[in-house]
């Protein structure tokens, strides 16, 4: 059989669903599509991204837990660069800044209210 997947959609593990979800609606500019503190879990978007932000009882069963790290593959160092300083400037909780890795890729690093990471990055590998 042959057939492409489609992007997956992490499960994000945080304490307060609404707290978190309003954190990362304000300062890292997703759209909160639905859901809520009252279910456990919300969806929340950005372009292509989709994300599952997931309180404690909702997650129970499989006992996932942060933190979680979540790649975000963007375009190019300028993408890289341009989306760092958005989130800078909106009070994000920055890690690490941009920098070009050692093992090819352009990155920086974002935390959210419950130490979850996003690493937003370019490989530059595929410049050759």
């Amino acid at each position: 059989m042959k057939y492409e997947f489609p992007g997956a959609v992490p499960e994000i593990p945080v304490e307060e669903v609404d707290r978190a979800a309003a954190y990362y609606v304000k300062n890292l500019g997703f759209k909160l599509d639905w859901g809520g503190q009252e279910g456990g879990i919300a969806g929340i978007s950005k372009g292509h991204c989709r994300l599952f932000l997931t309180g404690r009882g909702f997650r129970e069963m499989y006992r996932n837990a942060v933190p979680v790290v979540v790649w975000l593959n963007l375009n190019s160092v300028e993408e890289v660069n341009q989306l760092y300083e958005v989130w800078r400037n909106s009070q994000a909780k920055i890690v690490s800044p941009p920098e070009a890795k050692p093992w090819k890729l352009h990155e920086f690093t974002a935390g959210d209210l419950d130490g979850n990471l996003l690493r937003v990055f370019y490989d530059f590998s595929r410049d050759v």
